[in-house]
């Protein structure tokens, strides 16, 4: 295998590293010594910039969502109408509960939840259930934490591609 294409497979194993590649925001020396290829340091640095040019721009179109919080939610019985919610045989709706369910409609994906849930993450706030179908996702957080939430998913679904992209 050559190095740019061993190079190639190193990033694209690294999906941060693609990502910043993508955005043209990496310094390729330290990314070919954190990618530890066999190969002086500025060879890999330059195949690194040579596949940085061949990938797509990185492109932020905003993500037509709607945010909202809504309070109280904790257990419901399986099938409620009332659930916002069902993961694993456990189901989460308005019943005067200790949680929040962190509520996004519209332009919603599996990528969204994925940049939520770092989101999320980087706040340091873990969520009792995530999920995302059709045009909805739901997070319930712990109930102290939910203006937290709000806004680190705001600030999350604001920074990921839209779903066309």
């Amino acid at each position: 295998m050559s190095l740019a294409a061993e190079t190639r497979r190193a990033a694209d194993g690294h999906p941060f590293l693609r990502t910043a590649l993508r955005a043209g925001i990496v310094n390729y020396t330290a990314a070919a010594r954190f990618l530890e290829i066999d190969g002086e340091v500025d060879a890999v640095a330059t195949a690194l910039r040579r596949y940085a040019e061949e990938l797509p721009a990185y492109e932020r179109d905003a993500r037509d969502v709607r945010v909202r919080m809504e309070s109280g939610i904790g257990s419901v019985d399986a099938g409620s109408d009332d659930a916002l919610i069902a993961v694993g045989g456990e189901s989460f709706g308005p019943s005067g509960g200790d949680r929040t369910a962190i509520v996004a409609t519209g332009d919603t994906d599996a990528a969204a939840l994925a940049a939520v849930l770092q989101g999320l993450n980087l706040e340091a706030i873990t969520p009792t259930v995530a999920a995302v179908g059709g045009d909805s996702m739901v997070v319930v957080v712990d109930r102290l934490e939910g203006a937290d939430a709000l806004r680190a998913i705001e600030g999350a679904l604001e920074a990921v591609p839209s779903s066309g992209e």
